[in-house]
């Protein structure tokens, strides 16, 4: 039962332990009954079993074996102690069983779970323990030997367990550390692609609105006195709708798919200009569009980033620029870059169409523009993302007033990156 209280008990390492130092004993009090050497003849054979089975010296082996159950706790204190009743068996010449098999397991607990310089000294206090016994008795060299070799085997068995868990716990501690990086490269990976969508959502949404916007309220203007004209406005309004839910389809699925599904949906690029360039001609900005020099093919993210670039600034343009304003758009091809400019003449929204703004409320149309034509109203969510655009393709923006009036954002892109991400 994993959950019940037994199967806590079997679990424990002190039971198995204690289980361990009784089988020891049991087995060496055995082997000393067993092998009594009464039944030999007379002679020597008589002394040793007087003190072979004798209550002392299976009262020692005990006390040699009962050291084990604490093995895991107090290990090297216990290998001291299981050396006395060892050393004073060999002092009575009683027939310590298997009791020396305790030195040997104490001595690879202190070698598995203690540092070098302990075991080290544990391995000293084993062999000394081992000499003072071999002292009262006559030994063959090769019993020396055999018994040297043990203790060191036992010794080089508990170091390489010990070193053994410390290399696994190095490699759990190394995949946590791992796991906790990637999640970390995850979070952010999903925070780079939520800012990425939040982009692509502020740009669609601003500049199809925006073009509704204007066109709604030109149809408002002509609905008495031109009703085809405002039929008219209507169309373009109900196709720019259409237009920006279908862009808006597309950036959402990416959020519905888990594989790349979703980044399969053509994207808009510099050859989508010309598109853009009419649709602001429909809604009333008077826009030109020049190209000039012959580049390389951009990827597909830089391509999106000059659309979007363009786009944003048009439409900041159309809302900021005042009715009589014109555009331009510049896009020169240069050695080793690309410059996009969008230019405009404008001089502030038209002050009488300011109040009807913000649902009837009272809305500034003075103070709109810095001196110099500057438009103090464009430096929101759409510049920052251009601006983030920009610089992730490591290229340089500059926006401001534009020398004889108006506004100017200019960019600058090096082609060299392009090229290299384009490979």
């Amino acid at each position: 039962m994993s959950d019940g209280r037994p199967g806590r008990l079997w679990d424990t390492p002190a039971l198995w332990d204690a289980a361990l130092a009784a089988v020891v004993a049991l087995l060496s009090i055995g082997l000393a009954v067993a092998f009594d050497p009464a039944a030999l003849p007379e002679g020597d054979g008589a002394v040793r079993a007087a003190a072979g089975d004798s209550p002392l010296s299976l009262t020692l082996i005990a006390l040699a074996c009962a050291p084990i159950a604490l093995r895991r706790h107090r290990p090297y204190p216990m290998l001291v102690l299981s050396q006395v009743p060892i050393v004073a068996l060999a002092a009575i010449d009683a027939d310590p069983g298997t009791a020396e098999l305790a030195t040997l397991i104490l001595l690879h607990a202190v070698a598995a779970h203690r540092g070098l310089a302990q075991s080290l000294i544990a391995l000293a206090t084993a062999g000394l323990g081992y000499v003072v016994a071999a002292a009262f008795g006559e030994i063959p060299w090769t019993m020396h030997l055999l018994a040297g070799v043990l203790l060191f085997a036992t010794w080089m068995a508990g170091r390489s367990s010990r070193l053994r868990r410390a290399y696994l716990a190095e490699l759990e501690d190394r995949a946590e550390r791992l796991e906790r990086a990637r999640e970390a490269d995850r979070r952010a990976a999903r925070a780079e692609e939520r800012q990425r969508i939040a982009r692509e959502l502020h740009d669609v949404v601003a500049h199809h609105v925006s073009v509704m916007t204007v066109q709604a309220a030109a149809a408002r203007k002509v609905l008495a006195s031109n009703p085809g004209l405002a039929a008219d406005a209507l169309s373009a309004i109900e196709e720019m709708g259409r237009t920006a839910m279908a862009e808006m389809r597309n950036i959402v699925g990416v959020l519905r798919t888990d594989g790349e599904d979703g980044e399969r949906a053509p994207q808009p690029g510099v050859g989508d200009l010309p598109a853009l360039v009419e649709q602001m001609r429909e809604a009333g900005l008077r826009t030109q569009l020049w190209v000039e020099g012959d580049g390389p093919k951009l990827p597909p993210g830089m391509d999106l980033a000059v659309y979007r670039l363009v786009q944003e600034a048009l439409t900041n343009t159309l809302r900021h620029a005042g009715p009589s304003a014109r555009a331009w758009v510049t896009l020169r091809y240069e050695p080793g870059a690309l410059t996009v400019r969008v230019e405009d003449d404008g001089r502030g929204p038209d002050p009488e169409e300011a109040p009807r703004e913000r649902n009837g409320r009272p809305h500034r149309a003075d103070g709109a523009r810095h001196a110099g034509g500057g438009d103090g109203e464009r430096t929101g969510h759409g510049l920052v993302g251009i601006r983030e655009r920009v610089s992730l393709y490591g290229g340089e923006l500059r926006v401001g007033p534009r020398r004889g009036g108006g506004f100017e954002v200019c960019a600058r892109f090096p082609l060299t990156t392009a090229s290299r991400g384009e490979r």
